[in-house]
């Protein structure tokens, strides 16, 4: 999938963002009032301070040991509600963040489950790895921080200016003339930074996905000693991370270089200015005192606001990724009024079916009609490319119809559930997936929640009861990755027997016994042939010997079907399947 080269605007990201907030509305403004407590606590120590000074000055006598106690012991309080607050901000808001990083997760994994193998065709799994980890990491702290920072920030500058006013209007109109050019260098350094973050992020997934893909075959890049090469590949990709890293860390540090030095500029126009207003006669010492001090906030307040600019632009790039997943329609949907398909015989239709991967590419089915009955065995033969998996995976409708149609007991499959049509399916194919764990959940995933009993007989239909027996733990030996600890056809069998468990009508074999040897090939081939039995079966025939007693054998070519019949019709023929029977043989 390319990175889009467009940037979404702020409003956009933040109006779909915000639901998320919803049902955790109430801890949000409760996490509000905190940080209103927190600044309000902040904020009331340079009023302390020019009260006790200007009591100093003008009326010394009244500045007893009761007054500073009493005010301490005031200050004290505060103290203690500000600590309560700040600690339910950095508890409960930072849970707040965790949760609604949980729930976007959730929902992005759920999407992906969603989108169409022609999505997974284009897609980088290293991408969508990055997206669905390290790009919502960053959402923790943006959900948590983005609206106390904002809130605090505002409340400081609005109240720091109203208590300035009474001070000095001039010099606090001259202190907040500085603000405008600050928000526009903010905007002028934020835009450059959150295109090189999400240019980071982009690079992230690359290095993830060109990891997992050396990782994954890491047994082809030792056999061919081409360790070298690989670690060539993946120095490339760092580096690009690294050149991109350094154009975002000389965005960000022209961001930091610039609040910085108006920070100083505005301290030197208040000492500056002050100063002067100070030997006009125009402010009082104590106020000046005050001035100083709230002047000193509202800058840590920029300060903060500037730090946290990065953290703000880290989390609109993974809202911002996290939505261009999210916008992904899937390709194939349930119609408005699909129903479910229920229990079926198995009887198979196509009628006048044309399928191609793309819109501008090469019509891969033209024009096919088939009639497949209740048990039949269909057998698929034809040189590689000309469409016998194509066919077979449209039967559970991973891909759509450009035109014709399926029918599976004479009910539309594009008018059912695709839930209810592939729970009917099972598909057992050359390139066998086990997922990471043991043998008997490899079984059990085929039926979520079966019996102990119901997978060991599962295991021994499929002839895998014997070599499972012999492993250290049994049906409860851990497999590996991918089932890395088994053999081919050990692998292969574990399969049938999640087949088996599943117990579906209709079969789809696509080339299960190619990649196997002899002995085990015989062995898987039995299995097939007890899992076959009853089942309307369609097979994609490796070794045309295994086929000899289907029901019907489609021989395909790039001109689609050309020949139909069984073996010994075919044979008689003398015509593409007894050319391609004779090479086998």
């Amino acid at each position: 999938m390319k990175e889009k080269a467009f940037q979404r605007p702020m409003r956009e990201l933040i109006g779909r963002f915000l639901p998320y907030f919803a049902k955790y509305k109430w801890i949000v403004i409760l996490d509000l009032l905190c940080a209103a407590l927190t600044t309000v606590c902040e904020l009331v120590f340079p009023l302390i301070v020019r009260y006790l000074t200007d009591l100093a000055i003008n009326d010394i006598a009244s500045l007893t040991v009761s007054t500073i106690l009493t005010v301490g012991g005031a200050y004290l309080i505060l103290r203690i509600i500000d600590t309560a607050a700040y600690y339910y901000m950095a508890d409960v808001g930072h849970v707040m963040g965790s949760r609604i990083e949980t729930d976007m997760r959730r929902d992005l994994f759920r999407h992906l489950h969603k989108l169409s193998f022609s999505y997974y065709d284009n897609t980088k799994i290293g991408q969508l790895m990055s997206r669905i980890t390290s790009d919502l990491f960053d959402i923790t702290e943006f959900a948590h921080h983005c609206p106390e920072e904002f809130f605090i920030a505002g409340l400081k500058i609005t109240i720091s200016f109203g208590i300035l006013c009474t001070a000095n209007v001039w010099l606090t109109l001259i202190v907040f003339a500085f603000l405008p050019l600050v928000f526009v260098c903010v905007r002028f350094f934020n835009r450059r930074m959150r295109a090189a973050f999400r240019k980071s992020r982009q690079q992230v997934g690359e290095i993830n996905a060109q990891v997992e893909d050396s990782l994954l075959g890491i047994r082809v890049v030792k056999s061919f000693a081409n360790e070298e090469v690989e670690q060539e590949k993946f120095d490339q990709g760092n580096h690009r991370f690294l050149d991109i890293k350094g154009e975002m860390y000389r965005y960000m540090a022209g961001f930091h270089s610039s609040t910085r030095l108006f920070d100083g500029i505005m301290y030197i126009v208040v000492v500056v200015a002050g100063g002067l207003f100070l030997l006009a006669g125009k402010i009082e010492p104590a106020d000046y005192v005050a001035y100083l001090l709230y002047v000193s906030t509202l800058l840590t307040s920029i300060r903060r606001i500037a730090e946290f600019t990065e953290q703000f632009q880290r989390g609109m790039t993974g809202i911002e990724r996290f939505l261009d997943v999210m916008d992904e329609e899937p390709q194939i949907q349930d119609s408005p009024d699909a129903k479910e398909l229920g229990a079926v015989e198995g009887n198979v239709v196509f009628e006048n079916v044309n399928f191609r991967y793309s819109e501008d590419g090469k019509t891969v089915l033209s024009n096919v009609s088939l009639n497949v009955k209740a048990g039949d065995n269909v057998a698929l033969v034809g040189t590689s490319g000309s469409g016998k998996t194509t066919l077979c995976n449209l039967i559970p409708r991973f891909y759509e119809l450009n035109a014709g149609k399926i029918l599976i007991d004479g009910q539309d499959i594009q008018s059912v559930t695709m839930r209810s049509l592939r729970e009917q399916i099972g598909m057992v194919q050359q390139d066998v997936y086990l997922f990471s764990g043991t043998v008997c959940e490899n079984i059990e995933y085929g039926k979520p929640g079966a019996t102990r009993d119901e997978i060991v007989e599962a295991a021994r239909l499929a002839g895998a009861h014997e070599f499972i027996m012999e492993l250290p733990n049994g049906y409860d030996t851990y497999i590996g990755e991918r089932g890395v600890k088994l053999s081919g056809g050990q692998k292969q069998r574990v399969s049938i027997a999640r087949m088996f468990i599943k117990n579906p009508p209709i079969l789809i074999l696509d080339e299960a016994t190619s990649a196997l040897d002899n002995e085990s090939e015989r062995i898987v081939q039995e299995s097939l042939e007890r899992l076959a039995k009853g089942r309307t079966t369609f097979t994609i025939a490796h070794r045309l010997t295994t086929i000899k007693n289907a029901t019907v054998i489609l021989v395909l070519t790039e001109d689609g079907i050309v020949e139909k019949g069984t073996h010994d019709e075919l044979m008689a023929k003398q015509g593409v399947y007894y050319q391609l029977y004779q090479n086998a043989v």
